[in-house]
């Protein structure tokens, strides 16, 4: 076999190579959401509080979490109602507890526990439709005033919460 033969043989096997990779397509995605392509829009419901305890942001910091996750991490579009997603729920509980008591009786650390119960529509595959309870809680040192550690516990238990939800809707891990 001569060069010239030999240069074109590998030159058809690169074309070849090159076309069958191009030709199969594969989606990835870095969230992990497996969303149909005929899911367009998405809805979230004000997550209303009903706990005992009542945190005056956490409805709203919630409500709004969840809609910028999505609205960041898919191509969906927000819509006020009816989307093909579609979710609603409550705040059910707000929930300060000890948890490592010491000798003396006395706690050693805290936890915030936050619970929200979802109810989740996919009206494009409705056997993907939950209705649960997510908690999520942070553990903090007794020694600190809740009142000045509050608002940061409440983000990093919100951020865990809209994973769960997230994950739970569109994610089929």
């Amino acid at each position: 076999m001569n060069s010239f033969q030999q240069n074109s043989k590998h030159i058809i096997i690169a074309l070849i190579v090159i076309v069958l990779a191009w030709s199969c397509s594969v989606k990835y995605s870095f969230t992990g959401a497996s969303i149909s392509p005929d899911v367009k829009t998405v809805s979230v419901a004000y997550f209303q509080n009903l706990s005992t305890l009542v945190n005056p942001t956490l409805s709203s910091l919630f409500t709004e979490e969840l809609k910028n996750r999505f609205v960041s991490q898919t191509r969906l579009s927000m819509v006020s109602d009816f989307g093909d997603l579609n979710f609603s729920g409550e705040i059910k509980n707000y929930q300060v507890t000890p948890v490592a008591i010491q000798g003396n009786e006395t706690a050693a650390s805290n936890r915030l526990t936050i619970t929200i119960r979802v109810k989740f529509v996919n009206s494009k595959d409705e056997k993907q439709n939950f209705d649960k309870s997510f908690s999520r809680y942070e553990d903090f040192d007794s020694q600190e005033q809740f009142n000045s550690i509050e608002g940061e516990l409440v983000k990093i238990i919100v951020d865990k919460l809209v994973e769960d939800v997230f994950n739970g809707a569109v994610a089929n891990w």
